[in-house]
């Protein structure tokens, strides 16, 4: 099959959250399974084209409210020594000065940019003017457009709306997917008529949502199929509690929905060849875990003990449970445990961890900031990883952390109660299981589930085959990757409500 990904982001080049790692990983995958993809992104500034040899490949006339826009399209491959030269995994990237010369990818000082509609809806419009060509520029004629997220949903709308005359674009059929329903892509109603779209599409069958326009809902509304980051998400969205207004849009595409989970990156992530690491270690030889945790702990100014040590790696927000970790730390800390956390996100929750670092200075270490290597070192060398989301699309830190000998705990929602596999006191010797859950996001549950986890690490023997069992299952992105490529022969085989106005609902 040949697959065109659209993302606005991806590792190596440029990432703010995990469908970076989904858009660097997964067409990786695909292309060692045999497939031709061709990942599409954003040409962002800071993106360092030398590292990543780009080389200009064509430009391209993109049309806006503007009027046309050149573009400067590069191209590389998907960086993996493990990929075979022959292998067809093609980056192209998208630039325009005006709109990706920036030192950041969505907002700055804490505020999206103003202009995201006008960019987006840029980036979109290329995406398919892209698509149109490829055949001549690079000798393959896309068969499927799998579109990611609100940034690229235009991308979709545009295919069934504007390109009808195109006989390469009237054949492309798309997968839209969902990594986090929350972020939608809103914007004012009188900011329609920057999509080019007509006048019809701006009403609540289309984008239209409460007085504004969603790009995520188009998305949703005119793709052939959808899916989202795991099987338990895909049920959630359906709710009004997890659906965040669409989720009777999502609803009436159910019998077009599939879950399918996230995988790992086992390149990046190995503990026993990760070059973030100052000791490697396996699941049979876990003797270089304590040496990354006497470097955790000095790096955060904690001493040196014998204790559990528990970590958070997350963005700082309300959906993520950080509210519950802080206030559940006084207990914590009164079990005589030290606890780290990572990351940047709202500035009262960042302030309420740095006080919390100062009143518990030998039990609590803070580093408002994110830095790659230092969350691969700190989810080496914790024993316990805390995830109280309120809602997780599916989480890959918790798969990270099992793959690295730290035993997650986790709430029951989303892709982590796909992910963990529960351990239950009442079968103390279930050999599958990898972590602990939780039902209620309140610091009494996760406070209850720690002591649980701390029971447990008591027992030498029990613990290791907790952390065993964790490394040792198979969380692979080659697992995904042959779902995807089922999901993509039923988008090939299957009818789809393409160009259609669905008065439902």
């Amino acid at each position: 099959m040949n697959i065109l990904f659209a993302a606005s982001e991806a590792m190596p080049f440029t990432k703010t959250g995990g469908l970076a790692d989904v858009a660097g990983a997964l067409p990786r995958e695909l292309a060692r399974l045999g497939h031709r993809v061709c990942l599409v992104l954003p040409r962002y500034a800071l993106i360092d084209g030398e590292q990543h040899g780009l080389k200009e490949r064509l430009h391209l006339k993109v049309p806006t409210f503007l009027g046309p826009l050149d573009a400067t399209v590069e191209e590389t491959r998907l960086p993996d020594p493990t990929l075979r030269f022959e292998t067809w995994a093609h980056v192209l990237t998208i630039g325009y000065e005006p709109y990706f010369g920036r030192s950041s990818l969505y907002m700055e000082g804490g505020k999206d940019y103003a202009d995201n509609l006008d960019r987006f809806a840029f980036f979109s419009r290329a995406v398919l003017e892209l698509a149109a060509i490829l055949d001549s520029t690079l000798g393959w004629a896309p068969q499927i457009l799998h579109a990611n997220d609100w940034q690229t949903a235009l991308s979709v709308v545009y295919g069934t709306h504007l390109y009808a005359s195109s006989p390469v674009i009237r054949k492309l059929r798309t997968l839209f997917t969902v990594h986090n329903v929350a972020y939608q892509g809103s914007f004012p109603q009188t900011a329609f008529p920057k999509t080019g779209l007509g006048p019809e599409l701006a009403g609540p069958d289309a984008l239209g949502r409460d007085g504004s326009i969603c790009l995520l809902k188009g998305g949703l509304r005119f793709a052939d199929f959808l899916s989202t980051v795991s099987p338990t998400y895909s049920l959630e969205i359906q709710t009004p509690e997890y659906g965040y207004g669409l989720d009777a849009v999502v609803r009436q595409r159910r019998d077009h929905l599939v879950g399918i989970l996230n995988g790992v990156d086992t390149v990046a992530w190995d503990p026993a060849t990760d070059p973030h690491l100052p000791a490697h270690f396996t699941s049979t030889d876990l003797s270089g875990k304590t040496i990354c945790k006497r470097a955790v702990q000095a790096a955060f100014g904690l001493p040196r003990r014998d204790v559990p040590l528990l970590a958070v790696v997350s963005r700082l927000d309300r959906q993520k449970g950080i509210d519950v970790v802080i206030a559940a730390l006084p207990e914590l800390v009164a079990e005589d445990v030290q606890v780290v956390l990572v990351g940047t996100g709202d500035p009262q929750l960042e302030s309420a961890l740095r006080s919390s670092a100062q009143r518990y200075p030998a039990n609590v270490g803070v580093r408002i900031d994110f830095d790659e290597g230092l969350a691969h070192r700190v989810i080496a060398g914790a024993d316990l990883f805390l995830m109280p989301s309120r809602y997780e699309p599916c989480g890959l830190t918790d798969l990270y952390s099992m793959r690295y000998g730290t035993v997650p705990v986790v709430r029951r929602t989303g892709g982590l109660a796909d992910t963990v596999l529960p351990y239950s006191p009442a079968r103390p010797d279930h050999a599958d299981a990898t972590g602990f859950q939780f039902d209620q996001a309140s610091p009494e549950a996760l406070r209850d589930s720690v002591r649980l986890a701390l029971r447990v690490q008591a027992n030498a023997d029990r613990w290791r085959r907790l952390m065993q069992a964790g490394m040792e299952r198979d969380m692979s992105w080659a697992v995904s990757a042959v779902q995807y490529v089922e999901l993509y022969r039923k988008v090939l085989e299957a009818p789809g409500p393409r160009g259609e106005l669905d008065r439902s609902g």
